[in-house]
């Protein structure tokens, strides 16, 4: 059973391997290799600790857990364009460890971010994603997510990378939408 819960900082260390893993795993063939191979939880995890010490409710990081194991992460909040209509939030990330994907706690994360944007009075969820990652544009796609035709270019060690714009509105039943539509 996967719960979504607000994370804490006592998830900073699991958050920030399955972020880690969650891109190696996620861009190996996208990302350049040398860029992927950099990355350490432990720099990760430090930079979450200064954010969350400096934490202002703008951001709102979720976890999904399967009991005390934390399974998967995603946060949210205004989107960050200066395109935005009025009122847009973003998924900034969602990331499951990548031995949990195809277990639920995907559509879970998705769906409470979805419930909880709407809540904050977010009346449309705007996200990134790299144009080459397939599996990650399915999943948003399940989820009720529709490309918007908005494009931009992200620099990795010099190597440029396309991605695209995805959105859906917000709803006060956008869980049970995202699960039905992800399973």
């Amino acid at each position: 059973m996967t719960d979504v819960r607000v994370m804490t900082g006592d998830d900073i260390d699991a958050v920030s391997a399955i972020r880690v893993r969650g891109w190696q795993s996620a861009y190996a063939g996208i990302v350049p290799q040398g860029y992927l191979d950099a990355m350490s939880a432990p720099e990760d995890a430090a930079r979450r600790r200064e954010w969350f010490a400096h934490d202002t409710g703008r951001v709102e990081n979720l976890v999904s857990a399967d009991g005390a194991e934390v399974t998967g992460w995603a946060a949210h909040g205004p989107y960050r364009g200066d395109d935005a209509e009025p009122g847009d939030g973003e998924l900034y990330a969602i990331y499951v460890r990548p031995d949990r994907i195809g277990t639920g706690a995907g559509r879970a994360l998705i769906g409470a971010v979805l419930a909880r944007a709407a809540d904050r009075g977010f009346p449309r969820l705007r996200l990134w994603v790299l144009a080459d990652n397939a599996r990650a544009r399915r999943f948003y796609e399940k989820a009720g997510f529709v490309a918007d035709g908005a494009e931009q270019q992200e620099d990795y060690d010099d190597v440029f990378l396309r991605e695209v714009r995805y959105v859906r509105g917000a709803s006060s039943d956008a869980a049970g939408e995202a699960d039905a539509s992800a399973s």
